[in-house]
Formats: C-alpha cells, sequence, structure tokens
C-alpha cells in the first residue's frame, strides 16, 4: 500500500466531541416543547431517530473537518454502537471519506467494511485473524493489525498485513486496556518488518516529536485531534508534525 496514506491517520471516537449538534425536540425560552423544523403541528416524530441523525451529521462533520487539515486516513472505531445506528454513523463518515479521496478503514467488523465496501479494516491481536479477514475482503482491500510485539508484528506481516498500529507509545485514555509500550520496543517492531507501522497511543503535539528516529510510517490519532476546539487546525499542527516524524524514521 501507499505509505503516505497511513501520514495521519485519524481514529473517531464521538465522545472526544466538544459538541454534538443539537437535534431532536428541544425546549424553547418559555420551557414549552419545540418540534424539531419541518415538522407541523400533531405530526409525530421520533426524537431518538433524530438524535441519532444529528450525532452522525456531526460526527462526520469533525471527520471532514480533520481531513480538511490533512488527515490521510479514517479508522472508524465507534465500540459502543451496534447494529442499524452503527451501520448508519459509519456510512455518514463514509460519505465524507469518499468526497475527499481519503481510505474508510471499519475497526474490527469486517462483515459490516463488506456490506459498505470500506476500503479495508483494522483488526486487533483478539478479532478475526489478518488471513480470514483477507479472504473475506479480497487482495485490493487494506488490512491493519495491531502489534504489540515483535512476534505478532511478524505474524500479521506473514498473514497479510498491509500496515500494523503499535503502542501505546504515550499514555491513553480513549482505550482503557491500552498498556503503554516501550519506544525501544517500537523501534524493534518497525524494524522487524517490511510494512508500515503507525505509531497510536496518547499522541499530541506536545510529544509526538519524541517518535523520530524509531521507523513510524504515521501518526494514529484521537482525542488529541477529536477533542480539540478546532479540529481542522489541530490536523494541520499533526500532520506537519507527522511529516517531521516520517521524514527522520
Amino acid at each position: 500500500m501507499n505509505r503516505d496514506l497511513l501520514r495521519l491517520y485519524a481514529i473517531t471516537d464521538r465522545h472526544c466531541l466538544k459538541t454534538l449538534s443539537p437535534v431532536g425536540a428541544e425546549k424553547s425560552v418559555s420551557g414549552a416543547e419545540e418540534r424539531p423544523t419541518g415538522m407541523t403541528a400533531g405530526e409525530p416524530h421520533d426524537v431518538s431517530s433524530l438524535q441519532a441523525d444529528g450525532e452522525a451529521e456531526a460526527l462526520a462533520t469533525a471527520v471532514e473537518q480533520a481531513i480538511l487539515g490533512g488527515a490521510t486516513m479514517v479508522q472508524f472505531r465507534e465500540k459502543e454502537l451496534t447494529g442499524a445506528r452503527l451501520e448508519q454513523d459509519a456510512r455518514a463518515v463514509q460519505a465524507v471519506c469518499r468526497k475527499h479521496g481519503v481510505p474508510f478503514i471499519m475497526n474490527n467488523d469486517v462483515a459490516l467494511a463488506q456490506k459498505l465496501d470500506a476500503d479495508g479494516v483494522h483488526v486487533g491481536q483478539s478479532d478475526m485473524p489478518a488471513a480470514e479477514a483477507r479472504r473475506l475482503l479480497g487482495p485490493a482491500k487494506i488490512i491493519g493489525v495491531t502489534a504489540r510485539t515483535v512476534a505478532e508484528a511478524q505474524a500479521a506481516e506473514a498473514a497479510g498485513a498491509d500496515y500494523l498500529g503499535s503502542g501505546a507509545v504515550f499514555g491513553t485514555s480513549t482505550k482503557h486496556d491500552a498498556k503503554t509500550m516501550p519506544l525501544e520496543t517500537f523501534r524493534a517492531i518497525t524494524a522487524s518488518v517490511q510494512i508500515p507501522v503507525v505509531a497510536i497511543g496518547g499522541i499530541s503535539a506536545a510529544n509526538a516529536g519524541g517518535l523520530k528516529s524509531h521507523g513510524a510510517a504515521g501518526l494514529a490519532v484521537v482525542s488529541s485531534l477529536f477533542g480539540a476546539a478546532d479540529i481542522t487546525e489541530a490536523a494541520r499542527t499533526l500532520r506537519a508534525l507527522a511529516d517531521e516524524v516520517v521524514a527522520d524514521r
């Protein structure tokens, strides 16, 4: 795969967003319920459905802001969503990615990746094996695998992975089961495989420079991007740092 696609890898987390679009029935200044725009008196409406629509739109808007700032790939990772809601939000984000020509990667859910014709999937060590994901998705799709050891990295490469995600290189609050990985381990992983390795875990503008000379093909970011007050500006800053890190691999 083109390594440059991994330069600034945005991973979604709706809980990081500062705000979500106002949706559904709202209260007026007087406290009376106001109908959503376009609805007439007496017309039934599903507030939960409207809220879901609004949150999907808010997430898609945040992703577009990240892309406009320089994000080069997007992974849809919304662990708390299931079923129709998961698909709804995924489609909204995918539409933005397609609009801008940025690869859309599903986290873990190979079946939904197939249904949406996503550009690829990222699987963890406890998810579907990379070889099976490759068999189901075919040779043209991007397969990413989480690897925390040299052995896992080499096994993933042998199974047909296109890239690896390794970390947490710094402490992270978005994945509670992630243990911090010594940078020496990250460097050993990048040196042990031919496929590109993306650094993930607690990466911010303040610490990204510490990944120089460790072989990273890109930076995977979550809260430092989607938790920013200005997502586009945060993406610009992180993209510039990612370029520096990759240039000094």
